[in-house]
């Protein structure tokens, strides 16, 4: 059934490889494949090229881009199953975070650096390391797995996916068993976990107007109000004094199992000595399983721009992460009317929605996650954690939509202590990128010789 291979020939083929397998996750990290609208297509286009070439030359048939209307293409391939077997479909992006080395890099984003085992460079991690991790484990059975082998790398993760819509329409060609979701990774590099659920996000804008125009704030401050004021006095309302989301009526799911260790959360998010960390309840549950709120963006005057006046128009962009198993319709609509409720002085306020995005729970038990589980331990070596994760990657549950037998598996290369996604000085851990590799190329060989349950 296929070319299947032990975990020792796994391994050593693809350590092998992997001085080449770096090279090229260097070339991709130098596209500079930002999908927002404002930025340039040409290295997005360039970025679909070369992910495809990569894909064909490490031995994926019939790779194509596949037109996504209103967006960027797809990139697709596909190997038949081998009699009997099942057929595994791998997902990644090749988009990016926008990056400027005036964030706050140490080096340029867009050159690749090797640095104490790490690379670093946007999107060495999020989410291109998806990228070789599909190309390596085809690569390790010379194009012939002992599985079925489906490839999509979308180009649109990371802003308003087009992809979505595409997949309604387009079933058959994502019909599999399971799912990979080569978008994730562990806590800490050589601790393996599988991710089991993923919080939604929703968001909208908050619009105040108080007056026709500016106004000097000496003859007019103190009676008349100032419409950043008011919006500032709503945007308190949304956490009460300990941090908690104060919006009335939100779900919280289930407390995870797995704990979040405090040390390593302060760490890796760059926590200022003695800022305390907001919220209450076990650390995992407020990342994972509760809302929680961030206000994205204000427009108003700069401090450069200042002036002594009372300001007419004020506007920001909430955006909140919702609990794996809400109704995101629900959720922003509850953001929206206590946004509503909460203005003060009777100011004219517009709340827009802008986006609702479904969490993710993992099917339990589904096919083949056993085997994930023993694949997973058998690469790392120690036992494997299941966790949640704070963001959200929409497609999963679209995707579960239109295969709703398939099981899901959810990893990668990232690790919370160092990877820095989406922040500066991004990095994926060079020795955790081999051994997700050897874990995705041994769940081929397992399920390709029946061994779905362990």
């Amino acid at each position: 059934m296929g070319n299947v291979v032990t975990f020792e020939e796994i391994l050593s083929k693809t350590r092998a490889m992997m001085p080449d397998v770096v090279e090229r996750l260097k070339t991709l990290i130098r596209y500079p494949s930002v999908a927002f609208p404002g930025y340039p297509p040409g290295p997005v286009s360039a970025m679909a090229d070369a992910t495809a070439a990569l894909l064909k030359e490490y031995g994926l048939g019939a790779v194509r881009l596949i037109d996504i209307p209103g967006g960027y293409p797809a990139v697709y391939g596909e190997i038949p199953a081998p009699a009997g077997a099942p057929t595994v479909m791998v997902y990644a992006h090749y988009d990016v975070q926008p990056a400027q080395r005036e964030d706050g890099w140490e080096t340029d984003p867009w050159t690749p650096v090797e640095k104490g085992g790490r690379l670093y460079g946007r999107g060495a991690a999020d989410d291109k390391s998806g990228i070789v991790i599909a190309a390596a484990s085809i690569r390790v059975f010379e194009g012939n797995p002992p599985v079925g082998v489906k490839v999509l790398i979308e180009g649109e993760e990371e802003t308003t996916s087009h992809l979505d819509a595409f997949v309604a329409a387009h079933p058959d060609l994502f019909q599999c068993d399971v799912f990979i979701i080569a978008d994730n990774g562990n806590i800490a590099v050589r601790n393996p976990a599988l991710t089991t659920t993923l919080r939604g996000e929703v968001s909208c804008i908050v619009e105040v107007r108080t007056l026709k125009s500016p106004v000097h704030s000496g003859m007019f401050g103190g009676a008349a109000p100032d419409a950043l004021v008011a919006l500032i006095r709503m945007l308190a309302t949304l956490h009460d004094a300990k941090g908690d989301v104060a919006v009335q009526g939100l779900r919280s799911g289930s407390p995870p199992a797995m704990e979040y260790p405090a040390e390593i959360y302060r760490e890796s998010a760059g926590l200022l000595s003695g800022v305390d960390l907001v919220g209450t309840g076990p650390l995992g549950a407020r990342l994972w399983s509760k809302p929680s709120i961030t206000v994205i963006g204000i427009d108003a005057p700069s401090i450069s721009a200042a002036a002594n006046i009372l300001i007419p128009r004020a506007a920001a962009k909430v955006s909140m992460r919702i609990a794996p198993d809400a109704d995101p319709r629900r959720e922003v609509h509850l953001l929206m009317d206590h946004l509503r409720a909460v203005a003060p002085w009777n100011v004219r306020v517009e709340v827009t929605e802008v986006s609702a995005s479904f969490g993710f729970i993992c099917p339990a038990g589904g096919p083949g996650y056993a085997a994930a589980r023993h694949a997973l331990e058998t690469a790392f070596g120690g036992p494997v954690m299941e966790k949640g994760t704070g963001g959200s990657i929409p497609l999963t549950s679209v995707l579960r939509t239109a295969v709703p037998h398939a099981g899901f598996i959810l990893w990668g290369a990232e690790d919370s202590s160092c990877s820095r996604i989406h922040g500066t000085n991004e990095s994926v851990d060079i020795g955790d990128l081999e051994r997700i590799i050897v874990a995705q190329s041994l769940f081929f060989s397992l399920l390709g010789n029946g061994r779905q349950e362990t």
